[in-house]
């Protein structure tokens, strides 16, 4: 795939370059630190979060119960709120005695239009293919450090102007571009949900645990950006450590992903990352200035990757289970901006808790300690459930198919006696100049390594992760030679085994409608055309 970045990653750049310069909790790295009092970025930021926690909560409600009205691509009106907003911050700094209205009107404009354009943005990614949107999505979020460093090139008076008089209509003209190219003949956007009330109530029944990881990692951030504010050096590092962990969050997934197949959750994230976070807050009461600066780095560089990974994942539910992306996104940003704005909160007022010493510094490391600990706990299926009892089920974890994915082809002749790539075994065996038979003692223990994995492996199916027989082995390898993802793999087993459309979208909750078009994906990139050409297909490959 071209690596040559599209219209659509220049604009999330851009947009991701005007949140960093004018919404991240109240910390303005270009206007006048003057201007910056307490009673400003606390009257701002207040503003901006509840607006902007308020916008996604209410698109959660309004894309179930209007869907058509949810389906409107208010392009224009989410810029002039960003465009407003920021102008009502610089009329701020000239008109004193409407200083704090200016800067609570503006930190309202820019929590709507901001949510408004997260949403757009998730809507265009969501309706391409996983391989395409995800890999925009990641060089869009490349790109944005880039953009947003070369801003401290310009003098901070221009730097206050140029970002509503050229960076929001840049991002608001690729907005409008990508729009275009959009595909709106699928399931996500013409899905009716009180039609099919199960399936998102499936949804937010399997993926509240991943929105809770998120949401924890946001209240330790959210922390950060309160102490931010009460210490000059540390707000000086919260911008820059998010856009170097967004760039080094997005080039690491793009050299993974390039390389290999990889899939993991978000729950799986937070798991790999609690250590760091937890033991970082409980060292924080103890360890100087320099080492709050460090953490407060630590922290928006785990944040930004999460964030990312947030919007891979929506997608992905979109695609998969037919629903609207403006809803689950919603429903993800609902829980993690609350609970980043009480993190900022406690951030904020646990200063007041001491005037000498590091004694509000214990305040802080105790409940965010609590809270991870809870989050971890709820994560694992054991805060709710006996841990005897059954284990919690796990949401469809994210997919990385490779991007360096040769072409497969496999013979119709003596299938017992060839790999997935069509070439004999014995002939495969003399080209790497190996004794016959060795190599294929090696891989059928490579093969019966990755099956034991994949019965081990939780999945929100019964119907899916478990070799069963000889017919789901089949499915597998066919999944490995032609790129399927895990939910077409699903479908194309029960399509296999004979199901019904209905009962097919009965069993994995989706509408009937989402199980064609995974079937259409199917057959096309299996190049076949019904039921037959697929069995005759699977019979071609070892079992």
């Amino acid at each position: 795939m071209a690596f040559k970045p599209h219209v659509s990653s220049w604009g999330y750049a851009f947009f991701l370059t005007v949140n960093a310069t004018s919404t991240w909790a109240g910390i303005f790295p270009f206007l006048p630190l003057e201007f910056q009092t307490a009673e400003v970025t606390l009257t701002f930021f207040l503003a901006q979060s509840l607006a902007f926690w308020g916008a996604f909560l209410a698109s959660v409600f309004g894309s179930y119960w209007f869907p058509h009205e949810a389906r409107r691509m208010l392009v224009s009106l989410s810029a002039i709120m960003v465009f407003t907003g920021s102008a009502c911050l610089i009329g701020a700094m000239y008109l004193a005695d409407f200083t704090l209205v200016l800067v609570g009107g503006g930190g309202v404009l820019l929590g709507v239009g901001c949510a408004g354009l997260f949403m757009l943005w998730q809507r265009y990614f969501a309706s391409l293919p996983s391989e395409e949107g995800n890999l925009r999505l990641m060089v869009g979020t490349a790109l944005a450090p880039f953009i947003y460093f070369a801003l401290y090139l310009v003098p901070i008076a221009l730097t206050a102007f140029l970002i509503p008089l050229v960076f929001v209509p840049l991002c608001g003209l690729c907005v409008a571009l990508s729009v275009r190219e959009m595909k709106v003949d699928q399931p996500m956007f013409e899905d009716v949900p009180r039609q099919h009330p199960r399936v998102y109530r499936q949804v937010m029944s399997d993926f509240w645990r991943s929105a809770l990881c998120v949401g924890a990692l946001a209240f330790a951030s959210g922390v950060i950006r309160g102490i931010a504010l009460l210490h000059q050096e540390v707000s000086t590092v919260v911008n820059v450590a998010s856009m170097l962990g967004s760039f080094i969050s997005a080039a690491v997934l793009l050299v993974l992903w390039y390389r290999a197949s990889f899939r993991f959750g978000l729950t799986t994230v937070f798991r790999v990352v609690y250590p760091l976070i937890i033991t970082g807050f409980l060292l924080l009461p103890f360890l100087g200035a320099f080492y709050l600066n460090l953490f407060a780095a630590l922290t928006y560089m785990v944040f930004s990757l999460v964030l990312m990974l947030m919007m891979m994942q929506c997608a992905q539910v979109s695609r998969d289970r037919g629903i609207n992306p403006v809803f689950i996104y919603a429903f993800f940003g609902s829980v993690v901006y609350l609970m980043q704005s009480l993190g900022f909160l406690l951030g904020w007022l646990s200063d007041s808790v001491s005037s000498m010493g590091s004694e509000w510094l214990f305040v802080v490391a105790m409940i965010s300690s609590y809270v991870l600990g809870l989050t971890l706990l709820a994560a694992s299926g054991t805060l709710f459930k006996n841990l005897t009892g059954r284990a919690a089920v796990q949401a469809d974890p994210i997919e990385f198919l490779p991007l360096r994915r040769e072409p497969v082809r496999i013979s119709q002749d003596s299938p017992g006696d060839q790999d997935a790539s069509g070439i004999r075994a014995e002939d495969a065996d003399s080209l790497r100049g190996d004794k016959p038979g060795k190599k294929r003692r090696s891989d059928t223990a490579k093969r019966r390594s990755v099956e034991k994995k994949r019965r081990n492996r939780p999945s929100p199916s019964e119907d899916f992760g478990t070799i069963r027989d000889r017919l789901s082995k089949q499915c597998f390898d066919l999944k490995d030679a032609y790129g399927l993802s895990s939910r077409e793999t699903e479908v194309m087993e029960l399509i296999a085994r004979g199901h019904s459309v209905a009962v097919i979208a009965e069993k994995l909750v989706i509408s009937e409608n989402t199980v064609r078009t995974h079937s259409k994906h199917i057959y096309t990139k299996l190049d076949i055309h019904s039921r037959q050409e697929l069995l005759e297909l699977l019979e071609t490959l070892n079992g």
